[in-house]
């Protein structure tokens, strides 16, 4: 397989809905020709057999960055990491802190760029002193309210956007979160004195973004109910004014964690999506380890208890808060079949701290396994568009999987010839055409020894 299962991992068992026959009656769920992905249970109605949902581990690559400039500090965190055409920036905090003597310690944003992805340079802005010399790519934010702390940003490409405003961030405190505007990503000033949200402990990495497919603006940010780190979300139509928010809730198969940040985004390719890498913590030794969970309208998530990039992966990751996912996924050039993200390491330590980058398979955050006895997933009716069904999947050589597509009473229209070898979209071919246009129809897979990730219909 491409995107290995390397790594520690937790098997999470789908529940068993029933036999792996038509719920005649069901309402039909809308997806058209969008990209579907199986990372929750919503598509799903029935499992029989040796079939389950299987987090995956994105597999490690090199250091892109490493804080050893006189200003990088031993505790930078709270990165972001966004695709502007052809250039790639990051936004981080970049700071130093000294248990003995902490008035030697330091925080400050910083600003870095890419032409791949792999290469990042520290441009010199010529903005701020520090020590004396201007010479650094330190960002200019201003003073009061701690923003530099967990300053992250954004592009915001709402259509209504000023290019003035292109991009936007926030940063803060104890007193709330102050907004930012730019027009490019390094110059920038606030949107007012007074902070945009207020109602949150805010000494995380709290997001903003505007999302695309419900045309609003949308935060995620902690707060600390019953001492417990939690997640807040709200939504703005004009990024000052936002609603008063509510706390994220869970389906009951994700037991309760402390959540050091969210990470939380749209997905690029299914952007009816959420998908997010909070940050477990562990209060006993102060370290922390990425999740994955998905939600369908950024309130209620299903999250998985495997961590997608365990302490144990490269390098140095078991240490104090030494393991942070950064927000942002991006694809690099030339490589259209995989997903880059990155991960912090080497947190509080005497040597400088790193970013490594990490690698998934398109769409590849969760696959539908089937185990060596095999087994049956049916999904509930799907109002569909389209003449052709198109497949995520890897079926070595050993396994198998077919495709049977149902009408509404359960009727086999159609069966796949056999699915074998590893495609991001391959497109199905059959033994019994189904005659594919519109309408509504079930799809069940066998599967054996393989994994499906993601389906379309086109």
């Amino acid at each position: 397989m491409q995107i290995a299962k390397v790594l520690a991992f937790t098997v999470t068992l789908l529940a068993t809905f029933g036999t792996s026959t038509v719920g005649q009656g069901a309402e039909p769920i809308d997806i058209g020709s969008r990209l579907e992905l199986f990372v929750d249970n919503h598509l799903i109605e029935a499992v029989t057999g040796d079939v389950q949902q299987v987090v995956q581990n994105p597999q490690p690559r090199e250091v892109v960055l490493v804080h050893d400039e006189p200003w990088g500090g031993n505790i930078c965190a709270y990165f972001t990491v966004l695709q502007d055409n052809d250039t790639y920036r990051m936004v981080y905090r970049s700071a130093q802190h000294d248990k003995a003597n902490p008035k030697k310690g330091w925080g400050i944003a910083v600003y870095v760029e890419s032409k791949d992805g792999i290469h990042w340079t520290k441009p010199n802005l010529g903005m701020f002193s520090f020590r004396g010399n201007k010479e650094n790519n330190i960002l200019d934010l201003g003073s009061g309210g701690n923003v530099h702390h967990n300053f992250t940003i954004f592009r915001d490409d709402n259509p209504a956007t000023p290019d003035e405003e292109r991009y936007k961030g926030v940063g803060g405190l104890a007193h709330g979160l102050i907004g930012f505007t730019s027009p490019d990503c390094i110059h920038w000033k606030r949107v007012q004195e007074e902070p945009i949200i207020k109602n949150g402990r805010f000494d995380s990495q709290n997001i903003v973004f505007w999302d695309s497919d419900r045309k609003e603006y949308r935060a995620y940010w902690r707060v600390y109910p019953n001492k417990i780190r939690a997640i807040r979300t709200a939504t703005s139509q004009d990024f000052i004014h936002w609603e008063e928010g509510q706390e994220l809730t869970y389906t009951d198969d994700s037991p309760p964690v402390e959540l050091y940040t969210n990470a939380i985004q749209k997905y690029f390719r299914a952007p009816h999506l959420f998908l997010g890498f909070p940050t477990r913590f562990y209060e006993e030794s102060e370290q922390v380890e990425p999740l994955f969970m998905a939600s369908r309208d950024g309130v209620k998530f299903r999250r998985y208890t495997s961590p997608v990039i365990p302490r144990t992966a490269p390098k140095d990751r078991n240490l104090n808060r030494s393991n942070y996912m950064v927000w942002g996924m991006v694809q690099l050039p030339g490589k259209p079949d995989e997903i880059s993200v990155y991960g912090t390491e080497n947190y509080y330590q005497k040597t400088p701290g790193r970013v490594r980058r990490f690698v998934y398979r398109v769409d590849g955050f969760v696959a539908l396994h089937g185990g060596e006895d095999g087994g049956q997933v049916v999904t509930k009716p799907l109002r569909y568009t389209g003449e052709e069904l198109l497949l995520n999947s890897v079926v070595p050589q050993d396994g198998s999987l077919k495709i049977e597509v149902l009408d509404e009473h359960g009727k086999v229209l159609g069966l796949s010839q056999p699915i074998v070898g590893d495609a991001i979209d391959r497109v199905v071919t059959w033994d019994r055409d189904p005659d594919l246009s519109a309408g509504i129809v079930q799809l069940r897979f066998t599967i054996k020894d393989a994994d499906v990730y993601s389906f379309r219909f086109k």
